[in-house]
């Protein structure tokens, strides 16, 4: 059973009005078509912000039209990635989209110390996976930010995560913390942060959320499997959330998800005063719509707070 999961995202997001969301460097077909259809849609009011004329080369060349289109011209991508940022710290932009230019270009100027982005939380990156073989939504992190978290920043990771799910409407998520093995080897530290992550939950350190761990990945996504090791536990089968060792792993498993079980994910970066949407050329339409409902999302949950 399918969860239809980015449908579902799409869904709780289209009573919303449309957010002000500044597009970094969208100066190919598929990021600026991402941005134009996220406008149609009734998602977002973008602002493009890249060299103009290169904007409009891609739209006459693609057949896009950019009249009415807010756009702001800038000489290159590391401009627009920080003009973008500023836009977010004036308050003149709710989110921002990652267009044609690297993910570290558009990081460094998020996380730079001068434009005010950083909160006290680690920044950590959610995909949301429509996977046909599990019957609900899917979230993995962190697949595109940390590359070696420490514990710290693994709280964080999933202080992250739980609270995105609750601002979707999914209460008590639950979050399975993967490693290779089941039980605790001082050997591997993987296990040693799963265990010492669930005993933070236990003492207030990480609320929202129900954790377990170390959970193989069987054992997180499948109630049989764990049952056939005698793991006892009210995530195996059941999870919401798959908290990964590292990046390394995090991207290899979305990605497998992807290209070998059909899945469809869409993403975003937290930890921000503002949501990053982050795409990618082999997104979808409809993963860069549900990337712009997630943003939607979380800036109407910020609104009511």
């Amino acid at each position: 059973m399918t969860s239809d999961a980015l449908k579902l995202l799409l869904d709780l997001a289209r009573d919303l009005p449309p957010i002000t969301m500044a597009v970094v460097h969208p100066c190919d077909a598929e990021s600026l078509r991402g941005a134009l259809d996220a406008k149609a849609r009734g998602l977002i009011n973008p602002i493009l912000v890249a060299p103009k004329a290169k904007l409009v080369s891609v739209a006459e060349a693609s057949g896009q039209s950019l009249e009415g289109i807010e756009c702001i011209d800038v000489p290159h991508s590391h401009a627009a990635a920080a003009t973008a940022a500023q836009l977010a710290f004036e308050g003149k932009a709710a989110s921002l989209m990652k267009g044609s230019l690297h993910t570290d270009e558009l990081l460094r100027a998020v996380l730079s110390s001068t434009n005010g982005l950083r909160t006290e939380r680690r920044v950590s990156h959610v995909f949301a996976m429509e996977v046909p073989t599990y019957p609900k939504p899917l979230f993995i992190t962190d697949a595109a930010v940390n590359i070696e978290p420490s514990l710290l920043d693994k709280r964080d990771i999933a202080q992250n995560a739980i609270d995105l799910l609750l601002a979707l409407g999914i209460s008590e998520p639950k979050v399975a913390i993967l490693a290779a093995v089941e039980t605790v080897n001082p050997t591997m530290r993987a296990t040693i942060d799963a265990a010492s992550l669930c005993k933070m939950a236990d003492r207030g350190q990480i609320t929202g959320g129900i954790l377990d761990g170390p959970l193989a990945f069987d054992n997180a996504i499948s109630a049989a499997a764990a049952r056939s090791k005698g793991i006892v536990s009210p995530i195996a089968g059941d999870a919401d959330i798959l908290l990964v060792p590292d990046l390394e792993a995090g991207n290899m498993l979305a990605k497998q998800l992807q290209y070998l079980a059909g899945a469809r994910a869409a993403g975003i970066v937290l930890g921000l005063k503002v949501p990053v949407v982050l795409t990618s050329r082999a997104d979808n339409a409809e993963s860069r719509m549900a990337s712009c409902a997630i943003a939607k999302l979380l800036d109407a949950k910020r609104a009511s707070q």
